[in-house]
């Protein structure tokens, strides 16, 4: 035990973590805005946001909203919406992934978060207007589908509950589901009026262009090496230059521990999506899918679907893969999960069974082991700020934690001091070699558990 116990201890120093930062080439990322110019100087601000994704943009954009004239700056290592912000499923959930379909203690409380995040959407519907930008959110709802009686037993008494507590959720059979989105291969759902999908990376370009008209400076290709804490906090680049600041901002999710934050309490997970070339009318008629409503099934190693206004059906998910060390570059074993998809893809439609994807690509998810993510106030001085585990639900979560990142740094603690995310600490995951034992064991069950 001993021995187990001072190789943990040991194991960041033996294995030190590098920066790594693969170009983002999903299909999402063909709408990336126009990069910014790299910081080129030393710079003073009141804010130092690090990361271009939702949680960073939205922060900077809350911030400069909230606080007229706050000198703001958004420092993102390759172009905004790089990382999982612009490489995901394209789901517009509600809730946490903890409490999805899962009351906790506190019914009450649960049903505060679904109004919080529910509202969320139609807030990210509003600024999307606003900006001029068109980010394809639909919020026509999300279908969890069910894979076996159980599940639709489980939904029957979530939905009795939840409507109780006047969410507006529905059980549908098997024939609702099959009217909506085509496919006979489920026996039931769970719908949620709230849900919807996106372009992920109009919408980051949304919270871009918002937070630069609010006054935040984006500066993109600008990789941070280190970060020395204190008052202010000092930033520096990978070439040299310096950031000085009185708080900051981390927005960098599954990246965190490159820097020295989160790494007892993030696993970066690969996660895997395929996309298909537009449909023809007869393609998209044989699939049946009436309703563009986005749909995930009820096991463990989750697949996900969404049609695109223009035709195309994405479908991302399946078995999960970490890397060792916390390693965030693109997999290699990738054609095995592609197909992996495209299997399921004929399975649930089995006209497409010929039709092959245009486009693949991994993304890196920032996985808590409890599925519950955490946003609050952390460093030896208490101005660093955080939004992080988002276990898949990040396409909305990630503007609700901007939005209380904003108010945290504002002083404002008091409206969020009743959530059970905020400040929360995350379960404890051990340093490699022991770490990554754990991710595969962990993976393997869920692979054999799952179905």
């Amino acid at each position: 035990m001993l021995g187990a116990a001072g190789l943990n201890e040991a194991g960041p120093l033996l294995w030190p973590e590098s920066q790594v930062f693969e170009t983002n080439h999903s299909y999402w990322s063909q709408a990336a805005s126009p990069a910014n110019p790299a910081l080129t100087k030393d710079i003073d601000v009141d804010v130092a946001v690090l990361g271009g994704g939702l949680t960073g943009l939205s922060s900077a954009y809350y911030l400069c909203r909230n606080r007229p004239g706050t000198k703001a700056a958004v420092l993102e290592a390759r172009g905004c919406g790089n990382g999982a912000s612009g490489r995901n499923g394209a789901m517009v959930l509600t809730m946490t992934e903890d409490r999805f379909m899962n009351f906790s203690s506190d019914p009450a409380l649960d049903q505060e978060i679904y109004a919080l995040t529910a509202a969320n959407v139609r807030a990210l519907q509003q600024l999307s207007l606003e900006s001029g930008i068109d980010c394809e959110l639909d919020q026509d709802g999300s279908l969890q589908v069910f894979n076996d009686a159980n599940d639709v037993e489980a939904g029957r008494a979530y939905v009795a509950r939840a409507r109780a507590l006047r969410m507006p959720v529905e059980l549908w059979d098997q024939n609702q589901v099959q009217q909506a989105v085509g496919t006979k291969a489920y026996l039931g759902g769970f719908f949620d009026p709230a849900g919807g999908h996106v372009q992920p990376m109009k919408l980051v370009h949304v919270f871009k262009t918002a937070a630069q008209k609010a006054g935040a400076i984006v500066y993109e290709n600008t990789a941070i090496a280190h970060i020395e804490e204190g008052e202010p906090i000092t930033l520096f680049t990978t070439d040299g230059k310096q950031v000085r600041a009185r708080s900051m901002v981390l927005a960098t999710n599954a990246f965190s521990s490159k820097l020295g934050f989160f790494r007892n309490a993030i696993l970066p997970v690969h996660e895997y999506v395929g996309i298909t070339a537009p449909l023809s009318e007869a393609q998209l008629a044989a699939t049946g899918w009436r309703k563009r409503i986005p749909f995930n099934d009820s096991r463990t190693e989750v697949f996900y679907l969404g049609l695109t206004r223009d035709g195309r059906i994405h479908i991302g998910g399946g078995h999960a893969t970490y890397g060792f060390n916390d390693d965030v570059r693109d997999p290699r074993d990738g054609p095995k999960h592609f197909n992996a998809l495209q299997h399921e893809l004929a399975r649930i439609y089995p006209s497409l069974a010929s039709v092959e994807f245009e486009k693949t690509w991994t993304g890196v998810v920032d996985w808590a082991l409890d599925e519950s993510p955490s946003v609050g106030r952390a460093g030896k001085q208490g101005n660093i700020f955080y939004g992080i585990g988002y276990s898949g639900h990040g396409v909305n979560l990630s503007s609700v934690f901007g939005r209380i990142i904003a108010d945290l740094e504002g002083g404002r603690d008091a409206e969020w001091k009743r959530f059970p995310f905020v400040n929360r600490k995350l379960p404890y995951i051990p340093n490699e070699p022991f770490r990554s034992v754990g991710a595969r064991v962990a993976m393997a069950w869920y692979a054999m558990a799952g179905n």
